[in-house]
């Protein structure tokens, strides 16, 4: 069920987003698209509701209660990065505002850089919520959540790697095939 309640949180993620972005930018109504967009956090603590009722009426501890932790995590830490991009194209697109710019280099770098800082915020608040959900289960339901933690070290280590080379090897920008 929670696994579920997942699907539904992330669909209604996008579909406040959206809405908030229709509004703005296609009905020209920028308070009530404001309100949409800043209404998804309220999709977050639903979840954490969810999670806590679901494990409280003694559900198995699956993956899907360890990933509610890791999708409000990604959402915190990464939602208003993805909101503030989606804002850029739907201006760009529907009301004349400007292009947004693909970075290469150095810029481009940074860019990955903090996107691997947000990647560990995201796993700094997802790994304290894993902690604090195993602290109110028994020890033996613990170890899918424990797992879990385990997985995402290791996929944190592989982002870093990726994020942290192009400083090393940094994005080219491709040859103007025009010309």
């Amino acid at each position: 069920m929670i696994g579920f309640l997942i699907i539904i949180c992330e669909i209604a993620f996008w579909i406040f987003v959206l809405l908030g972005l229709f509004c703005r930018y296609l009905l020209g109504k920028s308070r009530v698209g404001a309100a949409f967009l800043l209404a998804t956090p309220i999709i977050d603590l639903l979840l954490v509701i969810f999670t806590i009722v679901d494990i409280n009426r003694g559900s198995e501890i699956t993956v899907f209660h360890g990933l509610a932790a890791v999708y409000i995590g990604v959402t915190i830490a990464f939602g208003h990065s993805m909101i503030k991009w989606m804002d850029a194209h739907f201006r760009y697109r529907y009301a004349g505002g400007q292009k947004p710019v693909k970075k290469f280099g150095r810029a481009h770098a940074k860019q990955e850089i903090s996107g691997w800082l947000r990647h560990l915020g995201a796993f700094a608040i997802g790994v304290t919520l894993l902690y604090i959900m195993t602290m109110f289960i028994p020890k033996e339901d613990t170890h899918t959540l424990i797992r879990l933690i385990q997985i995402w070290s290791v996929v944190l280590g592989i982002d870093f790697l990726i994020s942290f080379s192009y400083c090393l090897w940094p994005k080219k920008k491709p040859a103007d095939i025009s010309k």
